[in-house]
């Protein structure tokens, strides 16, 4: 499947209102916004200086917290590619709700999740930790040999396994935790990995983690999208009563497979590809996209617009096999954009100008981001920064990740089940295996600026740069073996 080209630096308002499968816009082509008198000339240029101050500290300070604390609805796309979206330039699918929400944003094009799979990105953004900081680096305790995933799944050797795991978000500070101590209230909905919602830190929430209904990761809480949303509207409506701010976590099973669409959105798709899987897969994202509007009115509807932080990301990327159905090389569980990066968006209306930002950035910085917002003190040591620091975003030289094992090797050392590293700087990116020997590409350097699909490594011919990014990977992360 082609991927999308990069935006260019175009205004928000310039972004689609309405989908054309036939339209483009904004593409950087070739890539995946004096009077008279002494005194009264000194007069003049005092406020022509004052002005010029003053656009430039409300442009580059941080937005402040305010008084009353805003609410917070953050949305996590499971297994989407970030090529996948109407504002990102793709020439079918529609999601119209989404490219609405890019337009009232300050929106990141250049995202990036810390690791290309579900449980490690959602544990990042969750702790604002990278996933050897927090160690949850696989979505499954080692699994015994002779065992089937189902079987492993029901032993009680897994539940001990994914007990650990849990152990190990509890022992950090977590977003709806920190947030707590400022009075919200938080929901958790759609994926979770970690047993019951209250070892994240969340006050209400829908999976209670047993693993005999289905406790892999989300149970009752996989229902949110696909069936329905009242849980989060009942949850908000019982929060405003009280007069609480509160914390919303939309993780649905979304785009992710089973690819089940509704029947009127995959007729529409079957009529756009001759692949069925790829259809079924647009229609998840569409439908998706629908739920995500729904959302979004409900927030107006309820009055609660401008007093609401809605944040968007997606947990990891994905590229249908438009044979098989499943994901296709390159993307989830691979150390390439089209498993890591995704478009990051944040809106506050009346609080943050709607604009694109073409910097790199993390999902790491989505915690500290919402902290900052709400007034809230950042636990030590967190890695990320405040996306609404111009100064601070503009600054930072680089964005890194690592990639592990879908089953853990040794949970006592992340380490242990490591893959790649990986790290983004300027249009450069550089991906370093664990063990140059156990495969056929080894060091990989390349250009997104020229090649976003990752397919022209350009190793011999920057030997300096490798040796630099390498350096700043070292120093991010030596990943001692």
């Amino acid at each position: 499947m082609e991927q999308a080209p990069h935006l260019a630096r175009v205004d928000p308002t310039m972004l689609p209102r309405r989908h054309s499968a036939s339209r483009t816009w904004a593409l950087v082509p070739g890539l995946p916004g004096a009077q008279d008198g002494r005194c009264h000339r000194r007069v003049g240029l005092d406020f022509v200086w004052l002005g010029i101050l003053l656009v430039f500290v409300s442009i580059m300070a941080p937005v402040p917290a305010v008084a009353q604390s805003p609410n917070i609805l953050l949305i996590i796309a499971d297994d989407q590619a970030w090529t996948d979206y109407g504002f990102m330039g793709h020439p079918e699918v529609r999601t119209p709700n989404l490219d609405r929400l890019a337009r009232e944003s300050l929106l990141f094009p250049r995202g990036y999740v810390t690791a290309s799979l579900c449980c490690p990105s959602l544990a990042s953004i969750i702790t604002g930790r990278y996933p050897h900081e927090h160690r949850v680096v696989c979505n499954d305790p080692p699994r015994p040999a002779g065992l089937s995933a189902q079987e492993y799944y029901a032993s009680a050797a897994y539940q001990s396994g994914r007990d650990r795991l849990t152990g190990f978000i509890e022992s950090l500070p977590t977003l709806p935790r920190c947030l707590a101590e400022k009075g919200y209230r938080s929901f958790q909905s759609g994926k979770w990995w970690q047993g019951h919602f209250s070892r994240g830190g969340f006050t209400e929430g829908m999976t209670s983690g047993d693993s005999t209904t289905g406790g892999r990761h989300g149970d009752a809480g996989l229902e949110i999208g696909r069936r329905t949303l009242q849980p989060i509207y009942d949850f908000v409506d019982r929060s405003t009563r009280s007069s609480v701010p509160w914390l919303v976590w939309y993780a649905p099973m979304m785009p992710h497979d089973p690819h089940t669409p509704p029947e009127r959105l995959l007729a529409y798709y079957k009529g756009r590809t001759n692949s069925l899987p790829v259809a079924r897969y647009w229609g998840m994202i569409e439908w998706f996209d629908e739920t995500c509007g729904q959302l979004l009115d409900f927030i107006d509807q309820r009055g609660l617009r401008e007093q609401t932080i809605v944040v968007y990301v997606t947990d990891n990327g994905w590229i249908t096999d438009p044979m098989t159905g499943r994901f296709a090389p390159r993307s989830k569980q691979s150390p390439y954009d089209g498993g890591l990066r995704t478009p990051i968006m944040v809106r506050w209306p009346g609080r943050i100008q709607p604009r694109i930002q073409q910097r790199p950035v993390s999902s790491i910085d989505i915690m500290p981001t919402l902290l900052d917002a709400a007034g809230v003190r950042r636990p030590d040591g967190l890695p990320g920064i405040n996306l609404l620091d111009r100064r601070a975003v503009e600054r930072r030289t680089a964005v890194f990740g690592a990639c592990f094992t879908h089953d853990g090797v040794d949970l006592d050392r992340p380490v242990s089940g490591l893959r790649w590293r990986w790290v983004v700087s300027g249009n450069w990116k550089l991906i370093v295996p664990a063990n140059p020997e156990s495969g056929p590409e080894g060091v990989g350097i390349y250009d997104l600026s020229k090649d976003p699909r990752e397919h022209v490594n350009r190793e011999a011919a920057e030997p300096g740069r490798v040796r630099r990014l390498r350096r700043l990977l070292d120093q991010w992360w030596s990943a001692p073996l």
